[in-house]
């Protein structure tokens, strides 16, 4: 859920050898931001979203595309024989 908030003025700190910028709790919570998170530059400032994992959300899609008759496989069975199959494949 995201509701408005005001633009809030904030400062680089230094943090190490490096400079940091210190979010708001309230600001983390309503961006639904974890630990891990990803930073992209964009034209006028630089924009941070939570990290997502690799094929986040791949389940989701596959589910959808299987029920709109969509990337359905073939059966095992459907294809044709090769020699891998005839030694290696076990049929149960």
């Amino acid at each position: 859920m995201i509701t408005w908030m005001p633009r809030i003025p904030a400062k680089l700190v230094a943090i190490g050898n490096s400079r940091g910028v210190r979010l708001p709790k309230a600001l983390i919570e309503q961006a639904g931001l974890g630990d891990d998170l990803e930073l992209e530059v964009v034209d006028d400032g630089i924009v941070i979203r939570g990290r997502r994992r690799p094929r986040d959300g791949w389940a989701d899609a596959a589910r959808s595309a299987a029920a709109g008759g969509e990337a359905t496989l073939p059966e095992v069975r459907d294809l044709p024989e090769t020699s891998w199959m005839r030694k290696e494949w076990r049929w149960d």
